[in-house]
């Protein structure tokens, strides 16, 4: 006799989640099925940095229109050897936001065959958060969530999968630097003008979460957070093999100012911090340096679920 759990598992399916972000075009192929967590198979991902080609008039630049149908085609030809059955595909807040960023989504189809879905920023906190809730579970209660990107900052707020409360902020960590900190390293008085601006837009948007009960739990997702938690945090011995990671503001606020006295090659020797995100890190430990202070969170769990999840997590919901 056939056991019930066979025909659960016999309709896994091998999904790709492709991210073109801010940041990184990534490729992350899971074998999926509903009641069970996605499994990763196979990852593919392209050092991208959009905000480096911006034009002065919110364009993308020629050269940055190539690298994206690059590193788009090349995730395209990973997902094929991959085996994958279905592809989510979408982009984020440098791509929604581009001037030509519909000519650049049609390039993408007619070049690779893939058709990117643009997220909106409310979209990417409400998915986040969906991620989230289903890696903390219920026992969490309400959650307030900060997931940082390259173009944006999301904040959610909620006691169920849907958050009460989801704003997206243009505090991304690649877009904080460019608009911030030119010079490489930042000076003082750079890192002090972001932190100004960080506060008051993060402190304009306060008041659509006061309406609600605050949080019991906060929770940080994305890999900036989790970069600055090795940096800066701890891990604490758990179900699993990396634990729970953690991160204080103090020790947070403690490694700002050293971070932004050392070069952007020199800090790949520390802990956490990967050539990809060495650019842009000091922005956005700013950023969540702040966001922690307006909402006066003084320490916060590190999710190692996020945007990519949420989607898959979506997708499974709706399998037959």
């Amino acid at each position: 006799m056939q056991h019930p759990a066979s025909d659960r598992y016999a309709r896994f399916m091998r999904l790709g989640v492709l991210d073109v972000g801010s940041n990184t075009v990534h490729l992350l192929v899971v074998d999926a099925h509903p009641g069970a967590r996605p499994i990763p198979t196979a990852s593919n991902k392209s050092v991208l940095r959009l905000m480096r080609y911006l034009e002065p008039d919110g364009a993308i630049s020629s050269e940055g229109v190539q690298a994206v149908l690059s590193a788009v085609g090349e995730a395209a030809r990973a997902a094929r050897e991959a085996g994958i059955e279905e592809l989510l595909a979408f982009a984020t807040s440098a791509i929604r936001e581009a001037a030509n960023g519909e000519h650049l989504l049609d390039l993408v189809e007619r070049e690779t065959g893939i058709r990117l879905d643009v997220l909106s920023g409310e979209d990417e906190a409400r998915l986040t958060f969906l991620a989230v809730r289903r890696w903390y579970g219920w026992s969490a209660d309400r959650i307030l969530l900060f997931d940082i990107g390259g173009g944006s900052l999301e904040i959610a707020l909620g006691g169920d999968e849907v958050p009460d409360v989801a704003r997206s902020l243009p505090l991304g960590a690649g877009r904080s630097t460019i608009a911030f900190l030119p010079d490489d390293p930042p000076s003082v008085e750079q890192v002090g003008r972001l932190r100004e601006h960080a506060r008051r837009v993060i402190e304009g948007a306060l008041g659509d979460f006061r309406a609600y009960v605050g949080p019991d739990h906060v929770v940080g997702s994305s890999k900036t957070i989790r970069s600055l938690a090795r940096l800066a945090g701890w891990t604490e011995d758990g179900v699993g093999s990396s634990g729970r990671a953690m991160l204080k503001r103090k020790g947070l606020d403690d490694w700002i100012p050293r971070l932004a006295r050392i070069p952007a090659d020199a800090r790949p020797a520390l802990p956490g911090i990967t050539a990809d995100r060495t650019f842009q890190i000091v922005a956005g430990a700013v950023v969540l340096s702040e966001a922690m202070r307006v909402f006066d969170v003084d320490e916060l769990d590190v999710s190692p679920w996020a945007l990519r999840e949420g989607l898959i997590l979506r997708r499974l919901d709706h399998l037959d």
